[in-house]
């Protein structure tokens, strides 16, 4: 009996260790599930963080080495061009191979200037003037465009022999224009000797009479008048720069394939302003006058663009088909009251970390927008600037602000960090075009302790938006004119 009492209570025992140790296996397994589950989701996040954000070097912000990297793409594609910053190492406008320190300042009040000016000229028809050679500072400013900071150029060589020139090359402007011999007033100082039309064999003067000289109005603001039978052009841009002087015709040499004879240019003899250093400028507009259309038998109004991502960098300027990029996607060019010479888009929406932000379609739809390449910092409706501020801000609280600069309001200290995690910004258009910004086009860098988001609100909601330069760093920025499409694609300088 003794025995049988003993039996029991030992094997009560063992089952009382074994439903423990079952227990303590079972959380255990509960655990290690946990764990694992825990452990997905951190790989979850991490790659999530990875997919919207980028992190890169904060020196990369900045101009890196005194040598200029050549864009392979400009170096073997046909019919291409290589685009240089204006102050950068790979400038043709550089004193003694040193690169000028732009002063940035001045660059974002020029632009402001531009915008005002293109905003303006968006707002209410234009006068029609007449210009004579003589006149020059009592040209309209409202009348023109403002030129900016012309911070992009190409090399492009004019005449017969040809004498090569740098141009600012400008999607909002028409009329192709350089210096001229004889300077019968003023002429800026330029880097290149100025282009002396008596020494090319493949130059003339256009009659007033002719159908170029009467489209003048349109391309620019200015209606042609006569000097001696020969047409006068006058451009006056909203800076108080001018450039006045004949219309002519001549040999255009882009590559040594490339060459046209007979492209309406301003041949500017009296000429003043912010221009220094470049010859002129190419007017890649929508108007008859303008570079693409007078070349549209051989390249059909197409034309692409890559913008470096610093100014140690080139990038290039392709006209036609040859080497646009499968990945292109495309957008209609829209239709902008009073701006039949400019690039319209539809913006449909923007997102910032994935987030895709909280805006009204109208808020784009009822001002509308266009794309220029002489504009530097995107302007974008006051209520979707507040958004974009908002949601980019709150994406970046781990690094301390600082104050803003001109008409940059976002900025950040980043002094203290070797590298920095920012949220990927995209943005939707019409047709389903969904283009993500390269990681260097989303701020504007004047030291390391003053980084500053490269967007800016309009001062009013009827305001056209205008998509800027710094966000099309990178890019391959493709211009369909007979399509009437505009597209993008990323990568567009390798």
């Amino acid at each position: 009996m003794l025995l049988s009492v003993i039996f029991v209570r030992e094997s009560k025992k063992r089952e009382s260790k074994m439903s423990i140790n079952r227990n303590l296996l079972n959380i255990i397994i509960i655990l290690c599930v946990c764990l694992n589950l825990g452990c997905n989701e951190g790989a979850q996040e991490s790659e999530k963080k990875e997919t919207y954000s980028h992190t890169i070097e904060v020196s990369s912000l900045f101009p890196s080495s005194s040598s200029c990297v050549l864009s392979p793409r400009a170096t073997k594609t046909k019919s291409s061009l290589h685009v240089t910053h204006r102050h950068g190492t790979c400038s043709p406008l550089n004193h003694n191979g040193k690169a000028t320190r732009p002063d940035h300042v001045e660059i974002l009040k020029l632009d402001q200037s531009r915008v005002n000016s293109i905003h303006s000229k968006l707002s209410k028809k234009l006068t029609t003037n007449h210009v004579s050679q003589s006149q020059s500072t009592d040209l309209p400013a409202k009348d023109g465009s403002t030129l900016g900071s012309g911070n992009y150029i190409v090399t492009v060589g004019v005449g017969t022999p040809k004498h090569d020139l740098s141009l600012i090359f400008d999607t909002g402007s028409d009329l192709t224009w350089t210096q001229c011999e004889p300077c019968v007033r003023t002429c800026y100082d330029q880097k290149e000797p100025i282009f002396n039309p008596s020494k090319s064999t493949s130059y003339y003067n256009v009659s007033c009479s002719s159908a170029a000289c009467g489209s003048l109005s349109s391309a620019t603001g200015n209606g042609g008048s006569c000097s001696a039978s020969n047409c006068i052009y006058g451009i006056q841009y909203g800076d108080q720069s001018f450039s006045v002087g004949f219309l002519a015709k001549e040999k255009f040499t882009l590559t040594n394939s490339d060459v046209f004879d007979g492209v309406y240019f301003g041949c500017g003899e009296n000429n003043q302003g912010l221009f220094t250093g470049v010859a002129g400028l190419l007017g890649l507009g929508r108007d008859k006058l303008s570079f693409p259309s007078q070349t549209a038998t051989a390249y059909n109004k197409i034309f692409s663009y890559c913008l470096p991502s610093s100014a140690s960098y080139t990038g290039h300027l392709t006209f036609g088909t040859a080497g646009i990029s499968r990945s292109v996607k495309f957008t209609p060019i829209s239709t902008i009251t009073d701006g039949s010479s400019f690039y319209g888009l539809d913006i449909v929406g923007i997102t910032v970390g994935g987030q895709k932000l909280a805006i009204p379609s109208t808020v784009f739809s009822t001002p509308g927008a266009l794309i220029d390449s002489g504009t530097v910092i995107t302007r974008l409706p006051p209520k979707a600037y507040a958004a974009l501020r908002s949601e980019f801000k709150a994406k970046m609280s781990k690094y301390p602000t600082t104050s803003g600069v001109s008409i940059l309001d976002t900025c950040f200290d980043l002094s203290g960090f070797k590298t920095v995690t920012i949220p990927k910004v995209a943005f939707s258009f019409s047709g389903g075009a969904v283009v993500e910004l390269g990681s260097k086009g989303l701020f504007y860098a004047f030291k390391m302790s003053q980084v500053c988001l490269a967007f800016a609100g309009n001062s009013d909601d009827s305001n056209a938006a205008i998509f800027g330069n710094v966000q099309q760093q990178t890019l391959e920025v493709v211009y369909d004119g007979a399509g009437g499409r505009v597209g993008f694609a990323p990568n567009g300088c390798s």
